[in-house]
């Protein structure tokens, strides 16, 4: 199922090096939906889920990625437009 993001939480929103703790979006029947970090990337991994974000009106695949220290996180796939796309997003309501 693809599932757009529409909106992000971290711990200090400010802060470029913290990381994502929750993604979040619309159902078809306008309530919200919120994944942990975690939730999300098992979502991937176990094909429940294919994460998208728009830009411009164009999609964004989401992936997990692994960082240096082997610790999975979500990007999106290079664009060749905005590097940051998960991370511009808006915050999710709590």
């Amino acid at each position: 199922m693809e599932v757009k993001i529409s909106c992000i939480n971290k711990d200090d929103r400010n802060n470029p090096y913290e990381a994502i703790t929750h993604v979040g979006g619309l159902n078809p029947d306008g309530t919200r939906w919120r994944l942990t970090l975690e939730e999300a990337i098992q979502s991937i991994n176990n094909n429940k889920y294919r994460f998208y974000v728009e830009v411009d009106n164009d999609r964004v695949e989401v992936i997990v990625a692994v960082s240096p220290y082997g610790h999975e996180y979500l990007k999106t796939v290079a664009d060749g437009d905005k590097p940051n796309n998960l991370l511009s997003l808006d915050e999710c309501p709590l």
